[in-house]
């Protein structure tokens, strides 16, 4: 150093380190304040090389090095040995000599005058600085000014890191926020939005920008308005409040930032679309659960009557005292009571859970069911059903309760098509042959749809009605049994020209089929001793006059318990009996009187009008013997009673499971 500073020379420095501040100020970036540091250097001391290194301690960045000139030798040991240094250092020369141990090594010439100094923001070493002076030296006032330009530019490094801190503290927040599926925004005591993440941007369809300092109100739905106030007025926090708009569905919840101060609060937002579209359908599986629980007994209480009604009819009609002009109404009342056999028969069909068999079926009686089982509901639609069914249909191997499924899926969604016309229309179940299999179309005069919505109808959860009128999935599922049997389901539809979903499904192989028990059968073996065991009077009334007529003797119980009691004391050939009974039932009372006589279990047969619950169908199959399902005829009672006398005179049993099974 060449003397002391002199009055002009402090003020000299005192206007550079202004200057400096000046340029300084507002500048945010570490490479700009580090260029600005170089610049003053270099117009302040005219040294002949300037090297800097940022020490990047707290992260996994590398140390930033800066060098001028530039491309500039590597100085990085000399920069560590002055950032290890209390302060600023000045080494006239041999400053290679401190550096021999060092590690990396220095590089290139270091001779001259070094001016060395840490930089250093409170106590903590940032960095560091090293200048080469000129040849002549560094004047008095070079040490001074290379203090002051390093503690001002010491002092923005720190205020751009404590920035880069916080901006990267707002970045991860706005990230991690971004990152929750929830929608959150931040609304203060105006009820003006502070913050919102993406999903709440996409939740209210607006750009994230364009939230912030608007009110809440002015975005979401008006239907959610008052239930969103609500929320935000009360001090604690309400719990879930739902909020509904068509077919969209969410929770939202409110939490103070602060305890006990309301005056900023966090709204989320939780989607509950799915989960309450999953709710409801579990909700309408269960009711159909309930349903089908209904329908079992439902079907019970209307087959015995209607089991006396067809039992007396048939009776009557086989008496030779009754007029000849009383016939017809008999045979009138009859076949209605068998008409309604039919659809309860359907019904249960239907409704009954069982096992998947595929079976040889022909198409025509499984149509013309499954139109009996929706006659009533095409009526309440104005909807009539038209069947045209070709000639010489081929048996076609399929589980005919998937495939009824089906039927009534499409036939049903065809009649709501049509009763949104508000006009009557026409359903044509259509059945032809194919080369290698058969054809059914289901065709409507409905309103149609477009070939957008066409496309989309079998997808899961797709659906066109209404809220709470359907799942979106009875299409899916018709779709995925017909693919299970082999075929394929297909649609064609244009707007305002109805519909027809066509099913086409593979031929079974021919198998003879089995040759129907007459309904002229007649008992010419007489003298039986049948057990009736119902608990309905009229059943055993109309039961024993028909038995003794043919020449059988008759006793009756009225429950299990007390046919027990008779069949203890005396040996049946035949004991016929209702499944569902007070006291003992059916089941019941077969299994006890096992115990008692184990030979007498070949000689019941159960009679019921229930197959919809599953343990009562399981008991019947696991007998592997005919039962008969009320309403029954006489013809199939006589088949029953043909095959115990077979029995009895040895001959080989007959056939009768399809004259006795529903």
């Amino acid at each position: 150093m060449h003397g002391e500073s002199s009055p002009e020379n402090a003020e000299s420095l005192v206007e550079k380190l202004t200057a400096f501040a000046h340029e300084l100020a507002g500048t945010l970036r570490r490479a700009s304040i580090i260029d600005l540091l170089i610049q003053h250097i270099r117009l302040g001391l005219a040294p002949t090389e300037i090297a800097v290194i940022l020490l990047n301690k707290d992260t996994d960045d590398p140390d930033d090095l800066h060098s001028w000139p530039t491309p500039g030798r590597d100085r990085r040991a000399l920069l560590d040995f002055a950032a290890a240094q209390p302060g600023p250092l000045i080494v006239a020369e041999g400053v290679d000599k401190l550096l021999v141990n060092a590690d990396p090594p220095s590089a290139g010439d270091l001779s001259g005058t070094w001016a060395l100094t840490p930089l250093l923001a409170k106590t903590q070493v940032t960095g560091a600085i090293a200048v080469r002076a000129p040849s002549s030296g560094f004047t008095p006032s070079a040490l001074p000014l290379l203090q002051g330009l390093v503690a001002e530019a010491s002092i923005a490094l720190e205020s751009a890191r404590l920035v880069d801190l916080h901006d990267d503290g707002r970045k991860s927040w706005q990230e991690v926020v971004d990152a929750i599926a929830l929608a959150l925004c931040i609304v203060d005591r105006s009820g003006s939005i502070r913050r919102a993440n993406r999903a709440f941007a996409k939740l209210v369809d607006a750009p994230p920008a364009s939230l912030i300092g608007r009110p809440w109100h002015a975005f979401v739905p008006p239907e959610w308005a008052a239930d969103i106030r609500r929320a935000l007025g009360d001090v604690v926090p309400t719990g879930e409040v739902e909020l509904r708009t068509g077919e969209l569905s969410y929770s939202v919840t409110t939490v103070p930032i602060s305890e006990g101060d309301p005056s900023t609060t966090v709204l989320l937002f939780d989607d509950q679309t799915e989960r309450r579209r999953l709710q409801d359908q579990l909700i309408q599986s269960e009711k159909m659960s309930a349903i089908g629980q209904l329908i079992a007994g439902i079907a019970h209480d209307l087959n015995n009557p209607l089991a006396s009604v067809v039992g007396f009819a048939d009776f009557l009609g086989e008496s030779p005292e009754v007029p000849a002009g009383l016939r017809e109404p008999l045979s009138v009342i009859r076949e209605e009571a068998e008409r309604a056999s039919s659809i309860v028969k359907n019904l249960l069909g239907f409704a009954r859970k069982q096992e998947r068999q595929r079976r040889l079926v022909a198409l025509e009686p499984l149509l013309t069911s499954t139109l009996a089982l929706l006659r009533n509901q095409l009526l309440g639609y104005h909807v009539e059903a038209v069947m045209e069914l070709e000639d010489g249909l081929p048996m076609v191997v399929l589980d005919p309760n998937q495939m009824q499924q089906v039927l009534v899926n499409l036939i049903n969604n065809a009649a709501q098509a049509i009763a949104t016309t508000e006009r009557a229309g026409t359903i044509r179940v259509r059945a032809r042959r194919l080369l290698d299999g058969v054809m059914i179309e289901i065709a409507d005069d409905g309103p149609g749809m477009t070939d957008e919505l066409a496309r989309q109808v079998f997808e899961p959860f797709f659906t066109t009605k209404g809220e709470g009128q359907g799942t979106g999935l009875g299409l899916s599922i018709s779709q995925g049994i017909v693919k299970e049997h082999g075929g394929r389901i297909t649609l064609s539809s244009r707007e305002g020209e109805g519909a027809t979903f066509t099913i086409q499904l593979p031929c079974g192989d021919a198998v003879p089929a089995e040759a129907p028990v007459a309904a002229t059968i007649r008992v010419v073996t007489t003298g039986l001793r049948v057990l009736v065991v119902d608990d309905e009077p009229h059943i055993l009334h109309y039961m024993r006059a028909t038995l003794e007529a043919w020449g059988h003797e008759v006793v009756v119980a009225g429950d299990g318990a007390e046919a027990l009691e008779l069949a203890e004391a005396d040996v049946f050939d035949l004991i016929i009996s209702d499944l569902r009974m007070p006291r003992l039932g059916g089941r019941e009372f077969f299994e006890r009187l096992l115990r008692v006589d184990p030979e007498a279990g070949p000689r019941v047969i159960f009679s019921t009008g229930d197959t919809v619950r599953g343990d009562t169908l399981a008991f019947l199959e696991g007998l592997a013997r005919p039962y008969l399902h009320k309403p029954f005829s006489l013809a199939e009672l006589r088949a029953m009673l043909a095959a115990v006398t077979s029995r009895r005179a040895g001959e080989r049993r007959p056939r009768v499971e399809k004259a006795s099974r529903i």
